[in-house]
């Protein structure tokens, strides 16, 4: 795996050496790790002609591009761009797709968090309901159970949250569903007056949870976050995407409100 690493960076310098793509500071945008290759254009043109550069360069070390694997997709206002709907590339076809997993992140032709928050929570409904019954167990202590959650189903959720921007809405989808898991946690409360059993109100089971809440674990998360980058030397790529400026000029209208 090694060697092969060595060819791909090899084909890959070649790919940024001859052609040309989407520029942020004057640097090309061919992203790779381990083997997978992200490239970045302005246009579907800029995208095919680098494409073709990486298969041929490829060829000439024996390393061939996975087809089935490989995807495209526009993302931009207009959403009748590029209404091909597959890139033909040296006989191979890449279907064109609205979004797709990168690195175990969704991605959307609309740059929508929403969809990533969405597929996270699903992935933690998933985590609890596997670990439910020892939540629910009596031979545990509340502290042992607040411990679990925090270890094998807070993860799941908060997959890559250093880089969502929420909304208030967002905030509370997010904060359901840690009450859901919170209520299983501490169970129900008996009522002093009426002697029945009750679900916990949000403002107990906060008082109970000595823990930040899961909003407040994604704004710590996020700063730190910031500060790692800032952190970093000028030549790194994330440093140059947190403090550059895109080439060219943006589209009339306003600015999407978020």
């Amino acid at each position: 795996m090694l060697s092969g690493n060595f060819a791909l960076e090899w084909a890959i310098r070649r790919v940024q050496v001859n052609q040309d793509g989407l520029k942020l500071n004057g640097t090309h945008q061919l992203l790779a790790y381990a083997d997978n290759v992200n490239i970045l254009g302005g246009s579907i043109r800029a995208v095919k002609q680098n494409a073709e550069a990486l298969v041929v360069a490829a060829k000439e070390i024996g390393l061939e591009v996975n087809a089935d694997k490989t995807k495209y997709k526009v993302m931009s206002r207009d959403q009748n761009a590029g209404r091909t709907h597959s890139m033909k590339i040296d006989n191979s076809s890449f279907e064109r797709v609205g979004e797709f997993k990168y690195l175990g992140t969704n991605l959307t032709n609309q740059n929508l968090i929403q969809e990533e928050i969405k597929s996270r929570l699903k992935s933690g409904n998933a985590c609890y309901h596997s670990v439910q019954n020892l939540l629910s167990s009596s031979l545990l202590s509340k502290n042992l159970k607040s411990k679990i959650y925090r270890t094998i189903i807070l993860p799941v959720v908060l997959y890559g949250c250093e880089t969502w921007s929420i909304t208030l809405r967002e905030e509370r989808r997010l904060r359901v569903f840690e009450n859901r898991v919170l209520r299983r946690i501490f169970g129900p409360k008996r009522d002093g007056v009426t002697g029945e059993w009750r679900k916990l109100h949000n403002k107990e089971l906060n008082n109970l949870y000595s823990s930040p809440t899961i909003v407040r674990v994604i704004k710590s998360r996020r700063m730190r976050w910031a500060g790692h980058v800032a952190r970093m030397g000028e030549w790194r790529g994330v440093h140059r995407v947190l403090v550059g400026k895109s080439e060219g000029r943006r589209p009339l209208g306003r600015r999407r409100r978020r």
